[in-house]
């Protein structure tokens, strides 16, 4: 390795280490810090995801090596190294040991570097004794989730469909792309629905493979696909997608529809309204009308056959794809979605047409956002029915967590 390649790899740790550090100071996820990541971006991604997903586990053996927490910048470093030495096989131990001092030379100067490299050196040669201790700690470390997250599922689902479902959430997520024709890469069929969804091989980026361009696909875990299902979406109605971006499920309404009708895809956050107007453009579905609004505040004279209500969750079906969420979950969050949720359901009765439909979803694996509002929601509007719900579990179905509830008006 020449010292150009080496001073590039300790940068790739360096990046990785100080988004941990952004991330473990704000409790935000830094979605746009990872985005702006240049060189090594699938390194640094894999890196920083790993970090985010193992956290309790990796905090619980940084502690039992360290007497006191390093600084942020240094802690970060720490754990940079932990994630490569114990859950990267790919990497070469005294590549992950060496550079990863090296960054924290940078970061941190040589009494920094010197700490590092001593925790690692230490963590390295007790690989073994590590994961033979992690396995007989609580479920909480040892799956790396919060207590509360096991707490909850263990009463809701039981012990070992927890177990499962922790297990699930630590894989890394496949890219699923919805296809439209047959593409010219390999690609492994989805086992939930092997005619329309390809899993991509690792390391492949979406907008390389042949047919993009044309709109010959498009990215969607097949867990989304059954909320459109239950709206049956026909061709010449009149139909609103309420919480569209990034805009999935209006793809598939939209073909579902063959391009005859009215279907307006609302959101309020523009910033994710951008790569639906990309998709529509990219699969020429000009019938689409993109409105930047929010359902309980737009006001429109316009009555829908079919209003589609993919709602703001805690999340917690796609932990697999989104690490983060497990550390963001509280009870406080949990309250407001479902009040959020409400909201919305009540604003979008009042859009329906006669004898007009309206399907529910979340990817949520919680009771109180799925068939706890559900219920709730009718018992407030006798003028509804419950016709038809369904309730994806990642390890059973192979794909994000989902609910979805289809709502008739009597």
């Amino acid at each position: 390795m020449t010292q150009n390649d080496n001073s590039s790899s300790s940068n790739s740790r360096l990046a990785a280490a100080r988004i941990v550090s952004s991330w473990i100071k704000s409790d935000t996820f830094p979605d746009r810090e990872l985005d702006a990541v240049e060189n090594s971006r699938a390194f640094v991604m894999e890196v920083v995801l790993g970090i985010v997903r193992w956290y309790g586990a990796l905090t619980w053996i940084r502690d039992r090596r360290v007497q006191q927490r390093p600084r942020p910048a240094v802690d970060a470093c720490i754990l940079v190294g932990l994630y490569q030495l114990l859950f990267m096989d790919d990497v070469q131990e005294y590549a992950a040991v060496n550079e990863t001092v090296e960054a924290a030379k940078i970061a941190g100067g040589e009494k920094a570097a010197n700490f590092v490299n001593a925790v690692l050196r230490r963590a390295q040669a007790d690989k073994r004794q590590i994961f033979q201790a992690l396995e007989k700690q609580p479920p909480a470390t040892r799956f790396s989730h919060p207590r509360l997250l096991i707490d909850r599922w263990t009463k809701q689902f039981g012990d070992a469909a927890m177990a499962r479902l922790c297990e699930w959430n630590n894989r890394r997520a496949d890219v699923v792309v919805r296809t439209n024709k047959k593409l010219s890469i390999e690609g492994q069929p989805h086992p939930f629905a092997p005619g329309r969804f390809l899993i991509l091989p690792r390391g492949v980026s979406v907008t390389d493979v042949p047919g993009f361009a044309e709109g010959s696909f498009y990215v969607q875990d097949p867990s989304t696909s059954v909320a459109p299902e239950l709206l049956d979406a026909k061709p010449g109605e009149t139909v609103l997608d309420a919480c569209a971006a990034p805009g999935g499920k209006t793809l598939q309404i939209a073909e579902m529809m063959k391009g005859q009708g009215t279907l307006i895809a609302m959101d309020p956050a523009a910033d994710r309204l951008k790569p639906l107007r990309e998709n529509i453009a990219r699969l020429k579905w000009d019938f689409i009308q993109v409105v930047e609004g929010d359902v309980t505040k737009q006001r429109t004279a316009t009555r829908f056959d079919a209003i589609l209500l993919d709602v703001p969750c805690t999340n917690t079906g796609v932990i697999r794809r989104r690490p983060d969420v497990r550390w963001r979950f509280s009870p406080e969050r949990l309250r407001a979605a479902c009040d959020k949720q409400a909201a919305i359901l009540d604003a979008a009765a009042g859009r329906l047409a006669d004898g007009g439909r309206i399907v529910y979803s979340t990817c949520s694996l919680e009771l109180e956002e799925n068939e706890g509002q559900i219920d709730r929601w009718l018992a407030r509007h006798p003028q509804f029915r419950l016709a038809d719900s369904r309730r994806l579990f990642p390890p059973e179905s192979g794909t994000d967590g989902a609910f979805a509830a289809l709502l008739v008006r009597k």
